[in-house]
């Protein structure tokens, strides 16, 4: 590693919007989430920059940022005897990291190791501000702009609104040119203590209790070979996959990740042996009234429970556009009285069991014409696998990340070797993409769920 010199600006701003409140919804679950797992969970990436960038623009954008966003002015309060509590400031100081890297330096390696630091190391809830942002600087211009955000200021689609958002920054007086949209913590969660707040809560976990009891209890065993570290991620990239969602998407006219949770839904079924599949949903909440342009933390779960008996995978992927849909609807609600409900329902019988989550990440429109089934079948020897990361805890036995790859889709599998095995991982992996290869018709078959000959 050549010369690196790392320096930092204090960035003043201030903006409006400063108060005290409690966490909305969608904060406390992710901190329970982060308060179990043991993890801090931040989101963020890195952007190449194009050639020429002066540092000072950057430095511009963190100053709008900051002060135009209150959800990147807040910290935690914590007092005793409850769960912390969201202060946003009006002013303050942010600070721009700067790494400097001589001509014969790598830029990406820079960048990355920053990235690297900015995503492994919590935030300090109480008295950092929720945003990290640096750059690498090479021959006096930005090559690679990192920013890592706390999750408890924002999801994913909230990053996605800051992204939008820069197009009301001028470029020349660093001043916003257009009012902030988009309902704030504060007030999401002052909505959340409303009458018409607490009825939605108390509707959507009827729902769970109905979902709840409908579920199938333990679904999971011991593994017969569980590891150290304890959860093992296993990512298939498969173009195959990817164009068969795509013409099974055509053919049934629902959205592309309907047809994941479908394929999801049956793998799960044939390497547990049950018929009726539970798991856990992202649910953006973005579709309710003032959330759409929020930069906040929105999201939650919602409960999925799919019954695959009898279905032809095209009927299956109707099942999973209703359940999906009902959970998408019913995924607003108070994370404590859910706490509650399942203390309840697990007093009443031996168990239930929440610990799969299906998250798909993937964004984008389907293209005009459906890919062949010759395509699809042409694409199958293409798909590669390889293990990722190994975590020492995890808050669920299952997580199926989906997300966008070129020409193909990514595929992860996190899951819990002391109940399923690292063979087990492999084979539901696998076994999705055998799913929905044989649905798309790309290979000859038995019937319609035998196994593909491949």
């Amino acid at each position: 590693m050549m010369g690196r010199v790392t320096s930092r600006v204090r960035v003043p701003f201030q903006g409006e919007g400063a108060g005290t409140g409690d966490l909305t919804w969608a904060q406390l679950m992710i901190w329970q989430t982060m308060q179990e797992s043991g993890r801090s969970m931040n989101i963020g990436g890195t952007v190449a920059m194009p050639a020429g960038t002066p540092v000072e623009a950057m430095v511009r954008t963190l100053r709008f940022l900051v002060s135009r966003h209150p959800a990147l002015r807040t910290r935690l309060r914590f007092d005793p005897g409850g769960p912390p509590r969201q202060v946003v400031s009006g002013s303050g100081e942010a600070v721009f990291e700067i790494v400097d890297v001589d001509d014969r330096g790598d830029t990406a390696d820079a960048a990355e190791e920053l990235r690297g630091r900015y995503a492994l190391v919590a935030f300090d809830y109480a008295d950092e501000w929720p945003i990290r942002m640096g750059a690498v600087r090479c021959d006096g211009s930005v090559s690679h702009l990192v920013v890592m955000y706390c999750h408890l200021a924002v999801d994913g689609f909230g990053i996605d609104q800051i992204v939008r958002d820069l197009a009301h920054l001028d470029p020349v007086t660093g001043e916003a040119t257009a009012p902030v949209s988009g309902l704030t913590a504060l007030e999401l969660a002052a909505r959340q203590h409303t009458p018409a707040g607490l009825r939605q809560s108390q509707k959507s976990l009827r729902f769970w209790e109905q979902q709840l009891l409908a579920m199938p209890g333990q679904r999971f065993g011991a593994s017969g070979d569980p590891r150290e570290p304890r959860f093992w991620e296993l990512t298939i990239r498969s173009p195959a996959m990817h164009l068969a969602m795509q013409r099974i998407a055509h053919r049934t006219g629902v959205g592309v990740g309907h047809v994941v949770l479908a394929a999801y839904a049956l793998a799960l079924s044939r390497v547990t042996g049950g018929s009726t599949v539970a798991t856990q949903l992202v649910v953006s909440n973005r579709f309710r009234p003032g959330c759409a342009d929020s930069v906040s933390m929105l999201v939650q779960n919602g409960i999925c429970v799919i019954d695959v008996a009898g279905a032809g995978f095209d009927d299956l992927v109707g099942r999973a556009w209703n359940a999906a849909t009902n959970a998408y609807l019913h995924g607003y609600y108070d994370p404590s009285a859910r706490t509650d409900l399942l203390a309840r329902i697990r007093e009443e019988r031996a168990e239930v069991d929440i610990s799969c989550l299906v998250n798909d990440r993937r964004a984008g429109a389907a293209p005009a014409a459906p890919p062949t089934a010759e395509q699809v079948a042409a694409a199958v020897p293409r798909t590669t696998t390889w293990w990722s990361r190994k975590l020492d805890t995890l808050s669920y036995t299952l997580i199926v990340n989906v997300d966008a790859a070129p020409d193909a889709v990514d595929v992860a599998v996190l899951a819990d070797t002391h109940r399923i095995a690292p063979a087990g991982i492999e084979a539901f992996a696998r076994e999705m993409e055998t799913v929905l290869v044989v649905a798309a018709g790309a290979v000859q078959v038995i019937d319609e769920f035998g196994p593909a000959r491949r």
